[in-house]
């Protein structure tokens, strides 16, 4: 009864969360806006499988830690009915839980200051990550991040994004621009990441560029890239990436402390989760109206 009371209550809420039992791209698939992700979840369902099919590498396995993927889009991707309330109750909660932390941006800028007024409701910090529009912009919006930013990083897969690079005018990161802003991170004394490592153009830049953190994501599943899981993507070019940046980050598809121990035996030191974290928050949402 519990959970066919659930089942009614999230439909009602209009949450596009399927709340499968496990979380592994079946359940919405090309589900856009939605949690679902391009190409039939072809990355998606990859990198969830992915970390189950590779072998452990030769790092200690329990050398790293647990920190929230960046989201926005609430109402439109997730169904939650209010904006704002979904980063306060998802980063809240993710503190309670002993997660790190991050947050993103997108458009209207109200989803980055809403993500950075919950940061600083729950009296921490978090990683920040924006979008890859001019190096103007992006030195901008960090100022208003400043306060509770541990590390700045720049969303170079997010420029995938059709509909958003069209709208918002985002930019191709070339050598050049991401080393202005390294450098303007750097006098800032602010670690500077570039998220979205997926091709061997990705790679060459990372070589290039060295950034304090190179973080390994095909966003999901959700923009057009190479096909593939981040699983083995970090296991074919973790030591390349790990010989031109000062940390290895990864997401996509973590679902278990397997999964974790896998990363981190490729030297991960932090592993990022977004979708079982937000639908979490989706189901705490549900009871509480039961």
């Amino acid at each position: 009864m519990k959970l066919h009371a659930l089942w009614e209550s999230a439909l009602a809420t209009e949450y596009k969360c399927r709340f499968c039992p496990i979380c592994s791209g079946f359940g919405c698939i090309n589900e856009m806006p939605g949690m679902g992700g391009v190409r039939n979840n072809e990355n998606f369902i990859l990198n969830c499988s992915g970390w189950k099919n590779i072998p452990s590498g030769p790092y200690k396995a329990d050398s790293f830690s647990v920190r929230l993927a960046p989201m926005t889009g609430a109402v439109e991707n997730i169904g939650y009915p209010d904006e704002r309330q979904f980063y306060f109750d998802l980063i809240s909660g993710c503190k309670k839980a002993g997660i790190k932390l991050s947050i993103g941006d997108g458009t209207p800028d109200s989803k980055l200051k809403w993500g950075i007024e919950a940061v600083k409701s729950a009296d921490t910090t978090a990683a920040v990550f924006i979008k890859p529009y001019s190096n103007k912009k992006i030195c901008e919006r960090f100022e208003w991040a400043e306060e509770i930013a541990e590390c700045c990083g720049i969303d170079i897969d997010s420029y995938n994004i059709a509909t958003m690079r069209n709208s918002v005018q985002l930019e191709k990161k070339d050598r050049a621009a991401l080393m202005e802003l390294k450098n303007f991170f750097s006098r800032k004394n602010i670690p500077f990441a570039i998220k979205g490592i997926f091709t061997q153009s990705d790679i060459e830049l990372a070589k290039e560029i060295k950034p304090d953190i190179a973080f390994v994501s095909n966003h999901g599943g959700r923009v057009e890239t190479d096909s593939g899981s981040t699983a083995e993507f970090f296991r074919k070019n973790y030591r390349a990436l790990l010989s031109s940046c000062g940390q290895l980050w990864v997401d996509g598809g973590i679902r278990s402390k397997a999964d974790c121990e896998k990363a981190g035996s490729y030297g991960a030191c932090e592993v990022l989760i977004g979708r079982p974290f937000a639908s979490a928050v989706c189901r705490k949402k549900s009871f509480a109206v039961l």
